[in-house]
């Protein structure tokens, strides 16, 4: 194709973007946004099924009937979220085998926060409550994402994710109205996934290579420091509302700026996590090849029924 005519549908690409005009999987797109697409997609889809492993191992473990029904329906949903989104990332020509292998591989990322361990039962309301919480800020401007089929599954992601939020964010406040023992097991788990959350919204702008290029597509609407900003402002209420204290001495009301001032995270951290050397990382991805190994002999057994499907069918 000649660079004329490229010029051509890059304009025109543009000019749906500019207004609002969803970018479908058959439309022509440049191929820096469609691997910026399969790059993200991809991360999320991994970060959703990785998300399963700390909190599945509390499942055997909840306090009660109701709270292990809750869990286990809530590890059940994030499974269709990495469903829906490997779909999402097919559409894109990406193979999903592929990019699972990707992961294991350690090419593929997927979010920090889920390295770190959950060492008590407090940990699951931390973790809907927080993780969750700044898992909708991140995902909702996601449902106006550019791309189709990203903005459609986000749809019904946010919907479940709302509710886990709230059942996180009840687990606090459950243990915030019983013994001291249980309210200091809930301090404490906000104390170590305070600012794990804060880094999951990824690096400063300054230092993020990805961020001025997906806003200029729309397939982010905000960076990240501003995702960053509004988790803290929304955060901090409901923290002091039950009787939580942050982990921040910096931490302030700004009048002038009419938001919260917070403290600098720890960025040698998120990145040791990132490149792997985080406290779960090894952990995280062996359970995860694990699983591939031992569920290849169903992808065999479905493929080999359906080949001879396919061979009854012809004659």
């Amino acid at each position: 194709m000649k660079d004329q005519d490229i010029s051509k549908l890059e304009q025109k690409f543009q000019e749906k973007i500019d207004n609002d005009i969803k970018i479908e999987p058959r439309d022509w797109m440049p191929d820096d946004y469609r691997q910026t697409l399969i790059r993200q997609i991809s991360q999320h889809a991994h970060s959703e099924v990785v998300g399963m492993l700390p909190e599945g191992n509390w499942i055997t473990r909840a306090p009660n009937l109701r709270r292990k029904a809750v869990l286990l329906a809530k590890v059940q949903d994030e499974a269709g979220h990495g469903l829906y989104l490997y779909s999402a990332v097919e559409t894109l020509g990406a193979n999903r085998e592929q990019t699972i292998d990707d992961l294991h591989s350690g090419i593929a990322k997927y979010s920090s926060i889920f390295n770190y361990p959950t060492l008590s039962w407090a940990d699951m309301g931390a973790i809907g409550w927080l993780v969750d919480g700044a898992a909708i800020m991140n995902q909702v401007p996601l449902c106006r994402c550019s791309y189709g089929p990203y903005a459609r599954a986000m749809v019904r992601i946010c919907k479940e994710e709302s509710f886990h939020q709230r059942q996180g964010f009840e687990i606090m406040t459950t243990l915030m109205k019983g013994t001291v023992q249980q309210k200091k097991m809930a301090q404490d788990a906000l104390d170590r996934f305070w600012w794990p959350s804060l880094m999951m919204f990824g690096p400063n702008d300054e230092d993020s290579k990805h961020t001025a290029k997906s806003i200029n597509w729309k397939i982010k609407r905000h960076t990240n420091d501003e995702l960053r900003q509004m988790f803290v402002d929304a955060t901090v209420p409901q923290a002091e509302l039950i009787g939580l204290k942050i982990p921040d001495k910096d931490l302030v009301w700004n009048k002038e700026r009419g938001h919260y001032d917070f403290g600098e995270i720890n960025w040698d951290e998120f990145w040791q996590v990132v490149k792997g050397n985080g406290p779960c990382n090894n952990h995280r991805i062996e359970t995860r090849k694990k699983a591939k190994e031992n569920g290849l002999w169903v992808i065999e057994a479905a493929n080999a029924y359906e080949q001879k499907r396919k061979i009854k069918k012809v004659s």
